[in-house]
């Protein structure tokens, strides 16, 4: 048997590796183990569409076996509609950073001690309830195509998180400390994650509550970078552009921001959202998603390239076993020439918003609201009382024009980003900004 007549492209992605977890509730391991796994995706595009194969314990047989694979996925394709075509882009396999640890070298008994020491660090009178968890993730990568290219490389990140509960005459309040690398176990000397979420669920017990209204706001990196991920980092998919659900469609080149913003996506960047190449084999680099205010370019996978324009591809990302999406790595806003003392003085009276506690954002409509960990008052330019249960809300585009002062020192947050029922491994970020006539939440009356 030949291969399959037909068939204008097909790409094979296999993930291997296993997956640790760690949970423990106030002193009590409540669960541990390790899982093996092995998933493939076969991908055939026929005359319009995708025939999309996935595969358990997938092992490799070339020849008349994966010709016959072929011709089931090239089946599958002729079911579809999708007129597909797809766009191209630089092909390099980077070098993944080294580890400092080998995850695999460490058991997992000493794993759950260490984890156990970081939870315990965050004991405190006033602390009514601990938790910590541990996930490390080993991943083996073969990519091949139908255009001769091929990849293999493997992948160690890990990370933790630490939550402390206080309560007191009836309020309760958290702290919550996390923290993930790609260079391998992270779990060493690092109780002070403990003690700084026990601090900070306890210091929210002596906060007020913050007054809500107009006023400028002081975000900090990792505020302003989740703002840069939700709020502009999806809205510049392309398959959202596409499909009309973004805000930003039709606007490349118009001013959106202040001349003083670049936003930025870079899957290069050795931070956790790293990727060595794609899920389709392309190895995108920096790409300036907003620039000096303006709409530069959007997020591409190269389907979504060859519908949209205007970008790169090389955002195509996968969970093991799952077909790629368009999605984001590591997305910051660019830093500036201000002085963290410029930016607190030019904020004279408003508030300093700390951390991030989730939200939402509509891409389609231009709207989010993000609730902060915390925040402090600043008062004639200086930050002074802090003050919990505050967020920070409003419309996109009008808000890129409030940043008007970017700081100097750029301070990256990793995480998992979730899109599709898949989540994948970024980060954020941005450094000290300033947004003017920011719309923030409190519950504080006067």
């Amino acid at each position: 048997m030949t291969e399959p007549s037909g068939i204008r492209y097909y790409d094979l992605r296999q993930v291997s590796g296993q997956s640790t977890h760690i949970d423990v509730d106030k002193g009590v391991i409540e669960s541990a183990g390790t899982v093996f796994f092995n998933k493939a995706v076969l991908r055939v595009l026929g005359p319009r569409g995708w025939g999309v194969l996935t595969f358990d314990n997938y092992v490799h047989e070339p020849g008349k076996k994966f010709y016959e694979l072929l011709a089931s996925a090239q089946k599958l394709a002729h079911l579809t509609d999708d007129e597909v075509s797809l766009g191209d882009g630089p092909r390099a396999l980077r070098p993944v950073p080294p580890v400092k640890e080998d995850c695999r070298d460490v058991g997992i008994e000493e794993k759950a001690s260490l984890l156990l020491a970081i939870e315990k660090a965050a004991d405190h009178p006033l602390v009514t309830s601990r938790r910590a968890n541990y996930l490390e993730r080993i991943e083996n990568v073969w990519f091949m195509d139908s255009s001769k290219n091929e990849y293999r490389y493997e992948t160690c990140r890990s990370g933790f998180s630490v939550m402390a509960v206080a309560s007191r005459n009836g309020t309760v309040q958290m702290g919550y400390e996390p923290d993930h690398t790609l260079r391998g176990f992270n779990l060493r000397h690092r109780e002070d994650m403990g003690r700084k979420a026990a601090a900070t669920a306890v210091a929210l017990l002596d906060a007020g509550a913050a007054k809500g209204g107009k006023m400028h706001a002081v975000l900090d990196p990792e505020l302003a970078g989740v703002f840069a991920h939700e709020a502009v980092g999806h809205a510049s998919e392309g398959d959202l552009i596409e499909e009309g659900n973004s805000v930003l469609k039709g606007r490349t080149g118009e001013k959106i921001g202040n001349d003083r913003l670049t936003i930025v996506d870079d899957p290069s960047l050795q931070e956790f959202g790293f990727e060595p190449v794609d899920a389709e084999g392309i190895a995108a680099g920096r790409t300036e998603i907003i620039r000096a205010g303006k709409v530069n370019a959007f997020l591409h996978n190269r389907q979504t390239l060859a519908a949209v324009g205007n970008g790169v591809a090389g955002h195509a990302r996968a969970m093991p076993g799952e077909p790629p999406l368009v999605r984001m790595s590591n997305t910051f806003i660019e830093t500036g020439d201000a002085t963290d003392d410029e930016i607190l003085s030019e904020c004279k009276n408003g508030i300093y918003l700390v951390g991030s506690r989730g939200g939402q954002v509509d891409p389609g409509r231009g709207v989010f609201q993000f609730n902060a960990e915390y925040g402090y008052l600043v008062e004639n330019g200086e930050r002074t009382t802090m003050v919990r249960d505050v967020s920070l809300s409003g419309e996109i585009l009008s808000t890129l024009h409030g940043i008007t002062l970017c700081g100097r020192h750029r301070v990256m947050h990793p995480g998992y980003c979730g899109k599709g029922g898949q989540s994948v491994p970024v980060s954020d970020g941005a450094p000290l900004v300033l947004l003017c006539d920011a719309v923030v939440g409190g519950s504080g009356v006067d």
